[in-house]
């Protein structure tokens, strides 16, 4: 298939970018041009945020495309943006929302696709903004332009930062300060619930997605195979280093109050695949300590190449 993506020089989109690729996939990227893309892609240079460059950057490769995957759609302006431009060069989208999009008072456990949302004007609630753009178009929109959306919580993998959960989220010291022996400093003591996936298998279900015909018009919840707690996965990643991990308790009570930006974070975290799954969708397999094993393993190489 001939496939754009919008990104493409980015933690998730950079891994899209190169899956498609091996997968056999014609691939073009849409970016600013400040950072470099994998290297095989057709680099088209524009502003995917702005109509006018976004539609300029597309026109110049007049091409028609199988399917976009959006990246970086964040707002409902990005959402309303992609909808004026995208149907006059492909009729097949994927979007990337967030499981922050829940208002955490209402989660339940574990959540499907239904739920209460936040509109507190944060990260959540703009991607929940985002969201309601394409719903609102699907509902009085008879073309043939559809889309899908997913909604992963913790991402992680090479080209990321380690770290899940307040005060230690993507740290790039993280590792260094586990080795020392330092103690981690954890809400709760990282009780809450985590539903890692693994960026390569949330790239996967993607790309699996584009020619289910369930998919289309939805929103999918998508996790990888295990639910844990934050604690575990910092234990988990203590085995990987091979260091005895020390947790101390931050008192939860007054936190979030103090920090209302984890709202998102300071909640159980844990999905249902069922609709992913009923829709034929790959799901998610990477097991957490195999991909966070690669993920040391990248960070230390990068390391390496840095000295």
């Amino acid at each position: 298939m001939k496939l754009l993506i919008l990104g493409g020089s980015g933690f998730v989109s950079g891994h899209l970018a190169r899956l498609a690729l091996l997968d056999g996939h014609e691939v073009w990227t849409v970016t600013r041009g400040n950072r470099p893309v994998p290297p095989g892609v057709h680099a088209l240079t524009g502003d995917a945020h702005d109509a006018a460059s976004l539609r300029c950057a597309l026109a110049s490769a007049r091409v028609r495309w199988d399917a976009a995957l959006d990246c970086i759609c964040y707002t409902a302006e990005t959402a309303q943006t992609d909808l004026a431009v995208l149907p006059d060069f492909t009729a097949r989208l994927v979007v990337v929302s967030t499981d922050s999009v829940y208002h955490p008072a209402f989660k339940r456990v574990p959540q499907d696709e239904t739920g209460v949302y936040l509109h507190d004007g944060g990260y959540g609630s703009c991607k929940r903004q985002m969201e309601e753009v394409f719903l609102e178009a699907a509902a009085h929109d008879r073309s043939d332009f559809s889309w899908t959306i997913f909604r992963p919580g913790h991402i992680f993998g090479p080209g990321s930062q380690l770290g899940c959960y307040p005060e230690h989220t993507r740290q790039p010291d993280l590792m260094a300060r586990m080795l020392r022996g330092e103690p981690l400093r954890l809400v709760g003591g990282g009780r809450f619930l985590l539903h890692p996936i693994y960026v390569e298998d949330l790239c996967r279900s993607m790309l699996s997605c584009l020619d289910k015909p369930k998919a289309y018009n939805e929103i999918f919840c998508i996790g990888g195979p295990e639910i844990l707690t934050n604690a575990a996965y910092f234990e988990t990643l203590g085995q990987i280093l091979g260091v005895p991990v020390r947790i101390e308790e931050i008192p939860l009570e007054g936190y979030l109050e103090a920090h209302p930006k984890y709202s998102g974070h300071l909640c159980h975290r844990a999905y249902t695949l069922d609709k992913l799954a009923a829709a034929g969708i790959t799901l998610p397999h990477t097991p957490l300590r195999e991909g966070l094993q690669k993920q040391v393993d990248w960070l230390r190489q990068a390391a390496e190449e840095r000295d």
